[in-house]
């Protein structure tokens, strides 16, 4: 199958590994486990209607992706990585993929389909694509490394503050064409990181626990606020500390992929 071979133990999996091994152990087919765990969730839309997956033919002709899954409930799913990975984050993320859809279906509704999405659209799409979420503990240090990420002060961030991840702060890889640039990974790919702060009892919670909480209070914040490019920041993946070997001060000192701030950059360019 077109998902053999996946390393599914890296830890940017983690949000969709229990989603995963039932869905590719499952004796009837992948597209039908998917459905039936949609139907045991219950896996809804924002009108309420039970999400199923279904084949992409299905999609009328000149109709919008988002406002078909709006309208039915449907999610044409292709039989291919980025496909796949969409429907497991629908069912490891489900409310904000709900709500996601609804800000997206919205935009379309009121700006209709065009060349240009329009800045809404487009952050919620490049949510739904490529985000990570920086989940924090709201404490000084956990909101200082927030501010390192932010200013590019990757040594500081990842090997001056490597201890605060798994006890003040985690990852969870979100957005499904993520996942599957991270099936053969390289040092370049970067997420667009949203940050979401937690109270300290979030990280005695167990992992399922963890990720309720984080699908309950992100759809929540993309409910209440314009959605725009400016709420995120960039994180290459590979830089989470444990993800990748050899994270030594030698390998965040490459600057084509850890970049400093352009602002930074400016400065040294005219000193």
């Amino acid at each position: 199958m077109f998902y053999d071979g996946i390393a599914w133990q890296q830890g940017w999996y983690a949000p969709v590994l229990p989603a995963a091994r039932r869905v590719i152990t499952a004796t009837d087919g992948w597209r039908a486990q998917i459905n039936a765990e949609a139907g045991t969730l219950p896996l809804l839309n924002h009108r309420q209607q039970a999400i199923r997956f279904v084949a992409q033919e299905a999609l009328p002709e000149g109709a919008a992706y988002e406002a078909f899954i709006s309208e039915t409930g449907q999610v044409p799913t292709r039989e291919n990585l980025h496909d796949f990975f969409n429907a497991l984050v629908w069912l490891s993320f489900p409310r904000i993929k709900a709500q996601l859809n609804a800000l997206q279906a919205a935009q379309i509704a009121s700006l209709g389909i065009g060349k240009s999405r329009g800045a809404a659209r487009d952050a919620a799409t490049i949510f739904d694509e490529n985000a990570a979420l920086l989940v924090v503990r709201g404490s000084d240090q956990g909101l200082g490394l927030v501010a390192s990420l932010r200013n590019h002060q990757w040594q500081q961030a990842f090997i001056g503050q490597r201890g605060l991840f798994g006890t003040q702060c985690e990852v969870w890889a979100f957005g499904h064409a993520l996942m599957e640039k991270l099936v053969q990974p390289y040092k370049a790919i970067t997420a667009h990181a949203w940050v979401v702060s937690v109270g300290q009892e979030y990280f005695d919670m167990g992992e399922q626990d963890r990720r309720d909480h984080v699908d309950c209070l992100v759809a929540r914040q993309l409910a209440s606020r314009s959605l725009t490019t400016a709420d995120y920041t960039p994180l290459p993946v590979l830089g989470v500390p444990g993800w990748w070997p050899q994270q030594d001060e030698v390998f965040y000192a490459d600057t084509q992929v850890f970049r400093p701030r352009r602002g930074a950059r400016d400065t040294a360019a005219r000193t």
